[in-house]
């Protein structure tokens, strides 16, 4: 079986965002926004469509 390992991630502290504990997919990491999560509180909203008001740039 094999794993994915964090290159940011060193004794399971995160390097990138000040020695905080490495929660993968946390805002900051990343993975943040990229991937989806089974954790929900991971995943950002969906990105919504586009505005019917929104005027189109001419």
């Amino acid at each position: 079986m094999s794993g994915w390992g964090c290159p940011h991630a060193v004794d399971g502290l995160c390097v990138r965002l000040a020695n905080r504990p490495c929660d993968p997919g946390m805002k900051g990491c990343v993975l943040h926004g990229r991937f989806r999560f089974s954790n929900e509180d991971k995943n950002c909203p969906a990105p919504s469509a586009k505005s019917e008001t929104q005027a189109e740039p001419q």
